[in-house]
This record gives C-alpha cells, sequence and structure tokens, in this order.
C-alpha cells in the first residue's frame, strides 16, 4: 500500500509515532497474535481458502499465499495466476498501512471481515488486490504484487495492451500489483467480494490453494515504494521466480 494520506482516528491497535518499530515486532517469521492459529492445514489443491485461513497475522498469510493461485472472472473470461510475491500490511499500527487513516469510504473494506478484497486505486490510474486479514474491525491485509500466469495469458496480453502498453516480454504483464490487476481484470467494482468466488454483478475472485512453496525458496525484502516503516522485513518474494516485480539494489535480502 502507499501510505494514507490523511490521519483520522484509529479503531484498533497501539499508537505510533511513525517511528520504525524494533526489528522483533516486524520479524519475518511472526510469533502468533490476535486472530487465529500459526499454521493452517492447507486446503486441496486448488480449494479456495476458508475464511480461518485470513483470520490470522497477515504476515503468516503474505508467506503462505505464496503459490496459491488468483483468479478473476469477469464477463471478458477467466484469468488467474499463481503468487509468486506477497507484502504484509499490519493495521492501524502500520505506519505504512491504509488503516492509519481510520475507516473511511475508501478503507472500508480494509476494515472488513477476513476473506474478501480490498481494492483501491494508487495515482488515480493503477488498481491494486489484497487480501483482508484478521477480525473486522482491524484493517489489515495482504496486498499481492506478483503472480506468474496460469490461465487466460491471451487475454491478459489484450488487456495490457489495449492501454498502448508495449510488452517486450509476458513476464511483464504481471510482474507488478497495477500490471497483475489490469491483466486479471481486477477493478474497484470487486472491492469488497469474497475471496471464495461468491461472484457480484462484476465477477467474481477466488484464491485457490496451489503447490506449496518450501521455507527454502522464500526471500523476504523491506516493502517496494513506501516510506513510513520502510525497513520492515514484510515482502515475501519465491526466490526462483522469474515473474517478480524488480527488487532496489540497496535492499537487504534475508532467506526466510
Amino acid at each position: 500500500m502507499t501510505p494514507a494520506r490523511r490521519a483520522g482516528s484509529r479503531r484498533a491497535g497501539p499508537p505510533h509515532d511513525g517511528a520504525s518499530a524494533p526489528p522483533s515486532t516486524v520479524a519475518a517469521r511472526p510469533p502468533i497474535e490476535e486472530g487465529g492459529a500459526a499454521s493452517f492445514p492447507s486446503p486441496a489443491l486448488g480449494a479456495p481458502y476458508p475464511d480461518a485461513f485470513y483470520d490470522r497475522d497477515p504476515r503468516l498469510v503474505a508467506r503462505e499465499l505464496l503459490g496459491a493461485v488468483l483468479e478473476c472472472r469477469t464477463p471478458d473470461g477467466v484469468a488467474s495466476g499463481r503468487i509468486v510475491e506477497t507484502e504484509a500490511y499490519l493495521g492501524p499500527h502500520d505506519p505504512a498501512c491504509h488503516a492509519v487513516a481510520g475507516r473511511t469510504a475508501r478503507t472500508w473494506h480494509l476494515h472488513g471481515a477476513p476473506g474478501i478484497a480490498y481494492v483501491y486505486r494508487i495515482y488515480g490510474m493503477h488498481w491494486c488486490f489484497n487480501a483482508v486479514t484478521l477480525p473486522e474491525g482491524v484493517g489489515s491485509a495482504v496486498l499481492v504484487r506478483a503472480v506468474e500466469p496460469v490461465e487466460g495469458l491471451a487475454l491478459m496480453r489484450r488487456r495490457r495492451s489495449a492501454r498502448g502498453v508495449t510488452l517486450r516480454h509476458d513476464r511483464d504483464l504481471t510482474n507488478g500489483p497495477g500490471k497483475l490487476a489490469e491483466a486479471l481484470g481486477i477493478d474497484g467494482r470487486l472491492d469488497g467480494v469474497r475471496l471464495d468466488g461468491t461472484p457480484n454483478d462484476a465477477g467474481a475472485l477466488t484464491l485457490r490453494a496451489g503447490a506449496p512453496v518450501a521455507d527454502a525458496g522464500v526471500i523476504v525484502t523491506p516493502r517496494i515504494g513506501i516510506t513510513r516503516a520502510a525497513d520492515w522485513p514484510l515482502r515475501y518474494l519465491v526466490a526462483d521466480s522469474a515473474w517478480l516485480s524488480r527488487t532496489p539494489a540497496a535492499f537487504p535480502r534475508t532467506p526466510y
């Protein structure tokens, strides 16, 4: 997420002064906090995740969504991709999280129940997809930053090309949060939709269990494109994926 632009009342979490927290509070392998078990039995391959999967620390959900398949169904067709990059946003005590602004019209669904979509726009042009975590009212989520196309590759190419984008490689289709949202057909009409495939008038989003990614194949870095809590290690990557967004050269890379 980009930092919230205006302050407001906070619905949950301790106060903060905008400074980075001690590393122990944002460790790559977090202790279990509110909202459920530290580990979650993986559903059958291809099955949607139940709400309880999301009702946990967003750091755990961000790590365990690596390898999952994000599917979007719209009247144009079906497009899906294997998640290879995520970022965790912890709630109102995280200076980079939109929850610092409180529950506004824009962040309404960020503060919603676990297992729904929070879709917001940045720079007035790009949509970003998040999975809401922890109980209603907290305001935490996982941003999906990159996917590897699984289904609907031709549809993804058409959608991206329709904006006049010149694609040198297919990996440029979905190697960023705005890119993947455009390629999959995710926009603000899907804000608040359940992530189990329950449709609304615009379409449906499903997060399905995919082939698990071993801890040895995961790298953790700081989050990209933020200025607050910029050193917190909350970005999770499939280390050998060719579909990742670019990591700044100065970023530390830590095995999970």
